[in-house]
């Protein structure tokens, strides 16, 4: 666990957390490490769950199946950030969605019950944590809005504007890089990938934007 300490302190669930309490706390909460290879599933849908993750390396997706076999991208989480935590806190029987590494994955899992049951020893970090688990499921309804505003437009041209102007903004400049290939793109945004394509052509020949795989500059 020393290796990702550097990660571990940047975790937005451990803010306000001393580094030399770090250890303590992952005894208390019970924390496990898992590693994963590139394309294997975490959660799938349909597991009934009882803990969250967060991803010490690598990068992965939340994703959603329907009964004919098509996919929507949920989100993307990289290194250093929660998943599932709302799942599994709502203690939802069935998930509804399946958690899959993009790359090869070190997960440290948290049991939910550990994080807001104070253990025996009464450790002050109890309180902290259930402060900080509050703050980044509201931040996450607030992702979670944008990406309806997205798919909420009606033609693909606007999605992807949408989505590209909403990243922009993110990176705080209009050359930025985005977590997805374009199929994974059209997945998130649910849309053709085809159709998806000739639209981000056309957006280049009309000088409104330029890109080179997932490296886009807005003109």
């Amino acid at each position: 666990m020393k290796k990702y300490m550097k990660i571990l302190k940047s975790v937005s669930l451990f803010k306000g957390i001393e580094e030399s309490e770090l250890q303590p706390l992952l005894t208390c909460l019970s924390a496990k490490t898992a590693y994963y290879e590139k394309g294997q599933t975490i959660f799938f849908s349909g597991d009934t769950i009882d803990c969250f993750g967060i991803v010490l390396s690598g990068q992965i997706h939340v994703v959603q199946d329907d009964y004919y076999g098509n996919r929507s991208i949920l989100t993307n989480i990289g290194t250093g950030n929660l998943f599932a935590e709302s799942f599994a806190f709502a203690e939802i029987k069935v998930l509804p969605v399946s958690v899959i590494a993009m790359t090869e994955c070190d997960i440290l899992f948290i049991s939910c019950h550990r994080l807001i049951v104070p253990c025996s020893k009464a450790c002050a970090f109890h309180s902290r944590l259930i402060h900080n688990m509050l703050n980044i499921i509201s931040i996450k309804n607030i992702s979670l809005t944008r990406k309806i505003e997205v798919a909420s437009k009606r033609s693909t041209r606007e999605k992807l504007m949408a989505y590209l102007s909403a990243e922009a903004q993110k990176a705080g400049n209009s050359c930025f890089s985005i977590p997805f290939n374009r199929q994974e793109l059209a997945d998130y945004l649910s849309v053709d990938r085809s159709a998806m394509s000739v639209e981000l052509c056309k957006l280049r020949d009309n000088g409104v934007l330029k890109f080179h795989k997932n490296q886009f500059e807005l003109i």
